[in-house]
C-alpha cells in the first residue's frame, strides 16, 4: 500500500492535471445530457461533477507556471471556468436557486474581465486553432448573455451583444458559410429579443420587487367575513411554463412570453437593486460594488424561488411527462402554476366550452373514433408533427392532474376551451386565468414622425398584461412607454399601484370568493397574477374598439365576485385614472362617475418605499 501511495506521488502535477482534465469532462458531460426537471433528482451528480471541477480549479491555481510550462493555453484555464459556470446555471434551471444564477454570472464575468478566450497571433497554432477559439468565445459570450438577461445585468447584455457582433463580423472570412449563417441567425435573434423587449428595461423590474411590491408577510389577509373556506396555507411551489408559436420571438430556448413568466416567478435580489443596475455604465464593474456583488446578487432574506421548468417545444407526450413528474413531487402544501402559450388550431369562439364539458360526461369510446373526437374538441398546437398524439394537447389531458392543485394560465384563441376543465376534476379544483378568443386591436404608435404598429411584435398581449400590465396598456392605447419621460412613467406606476391595492382591498373583503382564489391571494405571485388579471379583464372590456364583443375579453374560472366586474364602479375608476393620465379617456367606455376618492395613505406622491412598514 505505501509502494502504491509513493508512486502516486511520483506522477507530474500535470499528468495528474489533464488526467482530471479527461475525468471532468467525462463527469460534465454527463450532468449537461440529464434532464432539467424533477426535485433534487440530479444533485448528486451535480455535486460529483461540481467536487472534480473544484479540484481542477485549484490544482490550475496552485501549479500555474508549471501547467503553462507543460503546454496550457490560457483558453484552457478558461474553459474549466465557463465549465463551472454552466454547472451552475444548469443548476439553476434545475432548482431556481438564486445563488446558482449569481454564481453563474460571477464566474462568466470574471472570464470577459480577463480575455481567457482571446490568444495573440503568437501564441496561436494557426488559422485552425482561431476559428476553434473564436467558436469558444461565441458560445461562451451567448451563453453569458442567457444568463444576464435572466439576472436582469441589462447593461451588461448590452456589452456582450456589441461583443458579440463584433467578433462574428471578424470571423465572417474564417468561418464556413453554414457555420457562419448559424451564428448569424443567433446574432438576428438576440437583436429581436432586445429589440421587442426593449421597453420594458430600466422600468419597473418584472420580478416580485419590495419596492413595488407588498412583502409576503405584509400581504392583507383575506377577511373571515367574505368566506368560511377553511385556509389551507399553500404556496406556488412549481410551475412549467410552455410556449410555442411559428416564428415566435425567442433567444436559445427563451422565448420572450416564458422569459416574462420567468421573470414574473422570482424575488428581485435586494428589493430594489433591479432598479440600480439600470443607470450603471457600460463599463465592468469595480471597487467596492464589484466586491459586494455576489452578496446583493444572492440577497439570503428572500425565500426560495418557486421551482421553475421552461419547455421549449416540447412533445405533448415529454410535456405531460413532465407535467407527471411535477405532480408526484409537488409538496404537500404546493401549488403548480401551468403556462401554456400556443396557437389553437379549432378556430372556435368561447361557446366551444359547452359542447366539449358535455363530451367529457358523455364520453363512449366504443362509439366514437380517436379521429372523430379530436375534430370536437380544440387543442393547443405544440409542433410540426404529422401525428396528432405528438402534436397537440387537450384540456381533458389536463383532467387527470386535477388531483393536486393546479392553477392554470392559457394563452391562446382556444383557450376558453380549457373552461371545461371545471366540474370534471379529479380532487382539486382548478383555478385557470384564460385568455381572450381575439386580440384586442392596438391604436397605432406615433414616436418621432413615424408610425409604429409593433404591437405584434412585442410577445402576446395577455401574457404581456399579467407581466407588465402597464407596458400593455400603454402599448394598448399607443403609447410606446420607450417615448415616455422616466418621471412621468414612474407616475403611472404609482397610478397602477395604487388602482390594483383598491381592486385588492374589495376582492379581499368580498362575499361569495371562491376557496380556489382564497388560496391563490395567499401566495404573493399568485395574488399578484390575480389582481393584474382582474385589470387586464377590466382595460380590455371598457376598450372601445372591443365593442362589448366578449371574445377580446379575458375570463376566470371559477368565477370572481361581481363587485370586481368590468361593469363595477371600482374598475371604472382605475382605468379612469390611467387613461386619464395619458389623455386616452376617449378611447375607453367609461360611465360618468368620477374616479374614487384615493384612500388615506396612498397618494400618489407617496408611494410606499421599500424600507417602510406596512400596515
Amino acid at each position: 500500500m505505501a509502494q502504491s501511495n509513493s508512486s502516486a506521488t511520483m506522477v507530474p502535477v500535470t499528468e495528474q492535471f489533464w488526467l482530471l482534465v479527461d475525468k471532468a469532462d467525462r463527469r460534465f458531460s454527463l450532468v449537461r445530457d440529464l434532464p432539467i426537471f424533477g426535485r433534487h433528482r440530479n444533485d448528486l451528480e451535480f455535486h460529483k461533477a461540481f467536487k472534480i471541477y473544484t479540484q481542477l480549479w485549484k490544482m490550475q491555481q496552485e501549479n500555474r507556471q508549471r501547467l503553462v510550462e507543460a503546454g496550457m493555453r490560457r483558453w484552457e484555464i478558461g474553459e474549466i471556468a465557463s465549465r463551472i459556470a454552466q454547472l451552475y446555471y444548469g443548476q439553476y434551471q434545475r432548482t431556481s436557486d438564486s445563488a446558482c444564477l449569481a454564481e453563474a454570472y460571477v464566474f462568466y464575468e470574471a472570464i470577459l474581465d480577463r480575455d481567457y478566450f482571446r490568444e495573440t497571433s503568437s501564441n496561436s497554432s494557426g488559422g485552425g486553432q482561431d476559428m476553434v477559439l473564436a467558436n469558444k468565445q461565441l458560445r461562451f459570450l451567448a451563453r453569458f448573455l442567457t444568463v444576464c438577461l435572466v439576472i436582469g445585468r441589462r447593461e451588461m447584455v448590452t456589452r456582450l451583444t456589441s461583443q458579440l457582433k463584433t467578433l462574428l463580423d471578424d470571423c465572417r472570412k474564417t468561418f464556413q458559410e453554414a457555420e457562419y449563417k448559424e451564428w448569424k441567425h443567433a446574432m438576428q435573434e438576440i437583436t429581436k429579443f432586445l429589440k421587442a423587449d426593449t421597453p420594458f428595461m430600466n422600468k419597473r423590474p418584472l420580478r416580485y420587487n419590495f419596492a413595488f411590491d407588498i412583502p409576503p408577510d405584509s400581504l392583507p389577509p383575506v377577511q373571515p367575513a367574505a368566506t368560511t373556506v377553511t385556509k389551507r396555507n399553500r404556496l406556488l411551489r412549481d410551475a412549467l411554463l410552455t410556449s410555442h408559436y411559428l416564428h415566435e420571438i425567442k433567444f436559445t430556448e427563451l422565448t420572450l412570453d416564458t422569459f416574462r413568466m420567468l421573470q414574473c416567478l422570482e424575488w428581485d435580489p435586494c428589493g430594489s437593486f433591479a432598479q440600480q443596475i439600470g443607470s450603471h455604465s457600460n463599463q465592468a464593474e469595480t471597487g467596492s460594488h464589484k466586491t459586494n456583488l455576489l452578496q446583493d446578487l444572492k440577497d439570503p432574506s428572500l425565500p426560495p424561488n418557486p421551482h421553475k421548468t421552461i419547455l421549449y417545444r416540447p412533445s405533448a407526450a415529454h410535456f405531460l411527462t413532465v407535467l407527471a413528474t411535477k405532480c408526484e413531487e409537488l409538496p404537500a402544501d404546493g401549488i403548480l402554476l401551468i403556462y401554456l402559450s400556443a396557437a389553437g388550431d379549432a378556430g372556435g369562439t368561447s361557446e366551444n366550452y359547452e359542447k366539449i364539458a358535455g363530451s367529457f360526461r358523455n364520453l363512449d369510446i366504443s362509439s366514437s373514433s380517436d379521429e372523430s373526437r379530436s375534430k370536437k374538441e380544440p387543442r393547443l398546437w405544440l409542433g410540426y408533427r404529422a401525428n396528432e398524439g405528438s402534436s397537440y394537447v387537450y384540456p381533458s389531458d389536463l383532467i387527470p392532474f386535477t388531483r393536486r392543485p393546479l392553477f392554470l394560465i392559457i394563452d391562446s384563441c382556444d383557450a376558453h376551451a380549457f373552461k371545461s376543465i371545471n366540474g370534471e376534476e379529479k380532487g382539486e379544483t382548478a383555478a385557470m386565468l384564460l385568455s381572450p378568443t381575439l386580440r384586442s386591436p392596438v391604436t397605432p404608435t406615433t414616436g418621432g414622425g413615424v408610425e409604429r404598429t409593433r404591437q405584434q411584435n412585442n410577445g402576446n398581449q395577455f401574457t404581456m398584461f399579467l407581466t407588465a400590465p402597464l407596458q400593455a396598456f400603454c402599448f394598448l392605447i399607443g403609447k410606446a412607454s420607450y417615448d415616455i419621460d422616466t418621471d412621468k412613467y414612474m407616475e403611472a406606476e404609482k397610478l397602477l399601484s395604487l388602482s390594483l391595492s383598491e381592486l385588492e382591498a374589495t376582492v379581499i373583503t368580498s362575499a361569495g370568493l371562491h376557496a380556489v382564489w382564497v388560496e391563490a391571494l395567499g401566495d404573493p405571485f399568485l395574488r399578484r397574477f390575480l389582481l393584474r388579471f382582474i385589470f387586464c379583464r377590466a382595460v380590455l372590456a371598457l376598450f372601445k374598439p372591443n365593442s362589448q364583443n366578449d371574445d377580446f375579453s379575458p375570463t376566470c374560472i371559477p368565477s370572481l365576485p361581481e363587485s370586481i366586474n368590468p361593469g363595477a364602479q371600482i374598475c371604472h375608476s382605475a382605468i379612469r385614472r390611467l387613461a386619464t393620465f395619458f389623455g386616452a379617456t376617449d378611447q375607453f367606455d367609461l360611465s360618468d362617475i368620477s374616479v374614487l376618492p384615493v384612500q388615506s395613505g396612498d397618494s400618489v406622491g407617496n408611494i410606499r418605499k421599500p424600507d417602510e412598514e406596512i400596515s
